[in-house]
């Protein structure tokens, strides 16, 4: 018996070579040597037989290591003894490369059984005050649904399928080729085992329909924008008698020109006079709540913050609420009046405060504002 070569020579990389490397070397010999593309091609079998085994140690970090230690013993000791037959090769890399083998043609799966219905995702817009309050709402759904002409089974009223003549009702159908048995998807019912003679009018055959349903959501207070809500069984109907899939709700958070939120906080801001800053007030704000009248201080500044305490955003999950931080922006007058002006120059003259000098106009005169009356 010839001895075995060294795996990494097999495969045509180095010792060092890194696990994608590997991979791809592998799948570029497994498409060049495949018994479909070289039939009748005994050493083309072997090619492929050798480089799967070589494939299936350097691929184990385990394996691999043993190997590099102590050559081929090495993975012996990790139970591994090579391929005894062209089956065990396919069961043992089947989830391995089955993508390589959809590519020529090939399947290793029966898709006659019961099928998962697929997910739906639909967007669902809040406003903030449905953010902070949670509860219900109804949402349209675009859906699949069994198709009710036929009940689902695609085939007319009064009649069945009939089983699939080619398979005999299997699905899939078995290719011997050299060293090779292969079991690919029946051709003619694709892996349904079954074929619809007489198909439904009102499904085409398919056994179901499109449709829009409506249906109604809990959404709990607190949410954020992007953040989605997974409704089990809401999905597309399974096929073949398998689960529905499931419905996911995007949330989609309406932008409030009122309020910024950072997490489960709420920022506003509030306008008041350099008067009312200067000495305390009482001014009614945005709340999530709606209008109230909140409390200034005397002598606060441009960016005073007042906190109201568990008046923010309900923390999802959770209990309690985040804060309300409303900024004071403090406006400065334009339209002072004379008496006004000279009031609040005066008053800066007293504080020891330079301020500018009134306008002058053309020819040395002042220019001054009107007085009131």
């Amino acid at each position: 018996m010839p001895a075995k070569r060294d795996y990494y020579e097999v495969l045509g990389v180095g010792r060092d070579a890194p696990a994608p490397d590997i991979k791809r070397a592998y799948r570029k010999m497994a498409m060049q040597y495949h018994p479909d593309r070289n039939p009748d091609d005994a050493q083309a079998e072997e090619r492929f037989k050798e480089a799967a085994e070589a494939f299936e140690v350097l691929s184990d970090p385990e394996k691999r290591k043993l190997y590099d230690q102590f050559g081929h013993e090495g993975p012996s000791r990790a139970g591994f003894s090579g391929f005894s037959g062209t089956d065990e090769i396919f069961s043992h890399f089947g989830d391995l490369f089955g993508d390589l083998f959809e590519n020529l043609g090939f399947g290793s799966r029966r898709s006659g059984g019961p099928q998962r219905g697929g997910d739906v995702k639909v967007e669902l817009h809040l406003g903030l005050g449905d953010v902070v309050e949670g509860g219900d709402h109804d949402i349209v759904v675009p859906r699949r649904d069994r198709c009710g002409d036929c009940g689902g089974t695609g085939a007319q009223t009064g009649t069945t399928a009939e089983t699939c003549r080619q398979c005999n009702g299997q699905g899939q159908v078995i290719h011997r080729q050299g060293f090779f048995t292969l079991q690919t998807t029946c051709p003619v019912c694709r892996g349904e085992g079954k074929l619809i003679v007489h198909p439904c009018s009102g499904c085409s055959g398919t056994g179901v329909i499109q449709r829009e349903s409506t249906i109604t959501i809990n959404v709990p207070a607190g949410v954020d924008e992007g953040q989605t809500l997974r409704i089990q069984g809401r999905g597309h109907p399974g096929g073949r008698g398998g689960p529905p899939g499931n419905l996911y709700v995007v949330i989609r958070v309406d932008a409030d020109e009122r309020f910024v939120r950072d997490g489960f906080d709420v920022h506003s801001r509030a306008k008041v006079s350099m008067f009312q800053a200067a000495l305390g007030c009482k001014v009614t704000a945005d709340t999530l709540e709606g209008t109230e009248t909140i409390e200034i201080e005397p002598g606060a500044q441009p960016g005073y913050t007042v906190v109201r305490r568990g008046k923010g955003i309900p923390v999802l999950g959770g209990r309690g609420r985040g804060d309300h931080h409303i900024h004071l922006e403090v406006v400065v007058p334009e339209d002072l009046s004379e008496e006004h002006e000279d009031v609040l120059r005066e008053i800066a003259e007293e504080r020891g405060e330079a301020v500018s000098a009134p306008a002058k106009g053309l020819f040395g005169f002042g220019k001054r504002r009107k007085k009131k009356g």
